[in-house]
């Protein structure tokens, strides 16, 4: 069956946003990083930087997995706004799916589209020096450490992963692709991709 959907997971700072765009790009495919944000943003009520904050990044205090039927309204009272949100999200992940020929950032889209036939996942990882370098020249400097901002970054994604999914953030068994974006190159880590989903 042909790709029609490529979903990139990646550790903060090794170009996986860079890659996901250049592939979105040579394939004609639509992306959905922060457009997915305005997407759940609309559908929940909520601003766009708080669903930022709270999405990957967000910090799950509770041990218990998350056990909330994604058939069901998130209407429930009892659930959390971080529940809620990931259902609209699911929803949404799956129903741009559907559409198909597309790229989807992170959100757990990997696991969400797990059984689609019609799917590449994608997990992109890299050294600490080449993130660390990477960090600054997209970001800047910042009163904090790269080496501390990438690892906060990375333990709140874990988090967040393990209590929506059950299963370990970053684990090769979850992807059909991990790339070493630090020896591989952007572009070329792009190239790859493109070249697999053309083939397919």
């Amino acid at each position: 069956m042909s790709i029609r959907v490529v979903t990139i997971s990646r550790q903060f700072g090794s170009g996986g946003r860079t890659i996901a765009k250049m592939v979105a790009e040579k394939l004609g495919f639509d992306y959905y990083d922060r457009e997915l944000v305005s997407k759940i943003a609309k559908e929940s009520g909520l601003a766009e930087d708080y669903i930022i904050e709270q999405g990957e990044y967000a910090t799950v205090r509770n041990s218990f997995l998350f056990d909330l039927s994604l058939g069901a309204a998130a209407s429930s009272g009892t659930r959390s706004l971080s529940d809620q949100l990931y259902v609209i999200q699911h929803n949404i992940i799956k129903d741009l799916a559907e559409k198909g020929n597309c790229v989807i950032i992170g959100r757990c889209a990997d696991h969400i589209l797990a059984k689609r036939e019609d799917a590449l996942h994608v997990f992109c990882y890299a050294d600490m020096q080449f993130r660390q370098k990477h960090l600054l020249e997209k970001y800047g400097e910042t009163n904090e450490k790269p080496e501390k901002r990438l690892k906060e970054k990375d333990d709140k994604r874990k988090v967040y992963y393990k209590h929506y999914t059950g299963e370990d953030w970053g684990m090769p068994k979850n992807y059909n692709l991990c790339l070493d974006t630090g020896k591989i190159g952007l572009e070329q880590c792009a190239d790859l991709i493109v070249q697999i989903v053309q083939n397919s």
